[in-house]
């Protein structure tokens, strides 16, 4: 079974992010980047299928700057066979990214495609819904546990109430949440042999998709300062408070 797996480019989770001056978006220069946490989940998964013997190839893809190989190369790193980096400088909505996967999909032929349920920048939840609606493949969202039977695979989801589990026949669409697995580390041996492994590149263009957007960024800014605690006297002085200040009482 060959397992496609898309990893994005993303401001490493540990880094303060800052705004730029004008405010028209968040600033890059000299930020770490990173693999989106979600994503390294979805190729820690890929990678134990395989290990199990049940995933015969692993295909990476990620789409953005050149830069991006640096994120291919580290999933290649932790088990992933081939990369697949869709070269764009810009910006990309999910729509944009769900039809070229479609198009990465339908040369490839994987029989199970793995997602991030988001990544950490735009929070969007949007690219493996449109993917799999596209393909008109099942899907299973919010992943805590996949198992594979078959031609099957069973999919235990992380919702509001609880857990669901579904049953979906392949291929299929699976985006994973936090709690399906801990990924791994890259061991250095590792690092050196993912060098070697076959890294293509393409465009939209060359995918025949066309890159539109229905959204336009307005303003970006940082959350409001937290303002300090105060420590009140008495439940009176409380109560007062709430009603008169905060307003959530009445």
């Amino acid at each position: 079974m060959k397992v496609l797996v898309a990893v994005k480019r993303v401001i490493d989770y540990n880094v303060k992010v800052r705004v730029k001056a004008d405010q028209s978006d968040v600033d890059l220069a000299n930020v770490k980047m990173a693999m989106n946490p979600f994503c390294e989940i979805a190729v820690e998964e890929a990678v134990r299928l395989k290990e199990k013997g049940i995933a015969s190839e692993i295909v990476v893809v990620s789409m953005g700057p050149k830069a991006a190989q640096e994120q291919i190369r580290t999933a290649l790193a932790l088990g992933a066979d081939r990369g697949v980096l869709v070269e764009h400088e810009g910006e990309m909505d999910s729509l944009t990214v769900a039809k070229a996967l479609k198009a990465i999909a339908e040369k490839e032929q994987p029989q199970l495609v793995i997602l991030g349920k988001q990544s950490i920048d735009s929070d969007n939840n949007q690219t493996g819904q449109m993917l799999a609606a596209l393909n008109g493949w099942s899907q299973g969202t919010f992943a805590s546990e996949v198992v594979v039977e078959g031609d099957k695979v069973q999919v235990t989801r992380e919702i509001d109430g609880g857990l669901r589990t579904v049953s979906l026949k392949l291929p299929a669409v699976i985006t994973t949440d936090l709690r399906l697995n801990e990924p791994r580390y890259a061991a250095l041996p590792k690092i050196m042999q993912a060098k070697r492994k076959p890294l293509e590149e393409t465009t939209l263009s060359e995918l025949g998709v066309t890159p539109k957007t229905s959204l336009t960024k307005v303003k970006v800014e940082p959350p409001a300062e937290r303002q300090a605690g105060i420590k009140v006297s008495s439940v009176e002085e409380l109560v007062d408070k709430l009603k008169n200040e905060a307003k959530v009482l009445s």
